[in-house]
């Protein structure tokens, strides 16, 4: 049996950065800023303030597009419950230069979704154009001294983490990617559907990268690769259904992968996101069940069959090529 931990070491990576850091309050309020507020943006919004009271305290939207911004800070503060049941996040425009005063800063920045059609891994198509976009708010972190947490939701997760890091210089344990929730609550949802994928629903795992690389395990108790290939292959296809039907495939992934986990996240309970592994040369941002821990987040390392472990090093493999 393999683990999580001999990825590195296959890669050659002996002495891997520490994740000892935890840059966020745990179980407290903390101040959030989104940059970027278009559908993905805008329904994460949605999410972080109707669900993330007891862990946020105020929401800094920053876009490009100021009436975008005003408009948000008006409908945004007008969805409340009656007669002061509950007091939610309060919604307010930041601008740029002031877009580190925080606590966690959730990435949505994109410079263009493919267009409803467009064929292959849509993900991966915004990788050249989105990569520069990562390393310039990188390199803003950087000399903003930021000590705090960056929630990366714009696609392709995983290597805009790592540009992102290259370009601060912050912490590993400061970064993670927000893709993995969404491609496990599309396993479920096929597993819901048909019978053959029911063990994933108490048993299953997803690693890897939010695209083609992604690994559905249909159980850790009893790992079935054939039967784990087809469920990945629903679910990394789950997307492109929606595309086939005229939409572009956001809510679930603004709600899932970000909104849901970042909260998971800041409450300290257990959830899929990527996080690094390698060091300063070589590594990459892998989606894995972790949790974030006063010490900086830990990972489940659980013992893997070698059919599960070979699909999971391709994946690293992989994205350590990418850079």
């Amino acid at each position: 049996m393999r683990r999580i931990e001999d990825l590195c070491k296959e890669e050659g990576i002996l002495r891997p950065l520490p994740l000892s850091e935890c840059p966020v309050h745990l179980g407290e309020r903390n101040r959030v800023n989104l940059l970027a507020l278009g559908d993905v943006g805008m329904t994460v919004l949605i999410g972080l303030r109707l669900l993330g009271s007891d862990v946020i305290s105020s929401i800094g939207i920053c876009d490009i597009y100021e009436p975008n911004m005003d408009r948000l800070e008006q409908e945004l503060n007008q969805v409340r419950y009656p007669f002061g049941i509950e007091t939610l996040p309060s919604v307010e425009p930041v601008q740029t230069e002031a877009l580190f005063d925080c606590d966690l800063l959730i990435f949505c920045a994109s410079k263009g979704v493919p267009p409803i059609g467009s064929g292959g891994d849509v993900r991966m198509a915004q990788l050249a154009a989105n990569r520069e976009l990562a390393a310039h708010y990188g390199r803003m972190a950087g000399k903003a001294g930021y000590k705090g947490m960056v929630a990366m939701v714009s696609d392709p997760v995983d290597p805009l983490c790592k540009a992102f890091l290259d370009a601060s210089g912050l912490l590993p344990s400061q970064i993670q990617g927000y893709g993995l929730g969404v491609m496990n609550a599309r396993a479920l949802y096929y597993a819901e559907k048909d019978s053959r994928f029911f063990r994933y629903r108490a048993e299953g795992r997803a690693y890897g990268p939010h695209g083609e690389d992604l690994v559905i395990a249909d159980s850790i108790v009893d790992y079935d690769d054939s039967v784990s290939e087809e469920l990945t292959k629903l679910t990394v296809e789950a997307n492109m259904r929606v595309r086939e039907m005229g939409f572009k495939p956001y809510i679930a992934p603004a709600l899932s992968s970000a909104a849901i986990s970042i909260l998971l996240t800041l409450r300290g309970q257990w959830h899929y996101s990527s996080i690094y592994l390698g060091d300063q040369k070589r590594g990459a941002f892998l989606g894995i069940k972790n949790r974030m821990m006063p010490d900086g987040p830990v990972y489940e390392d659980l013992p893997l069959p070698e059919l599960l472990f070979e699909r999971i090093r391709q994946a690293y493999h992989n994205l350590c090529e990418l850079g």
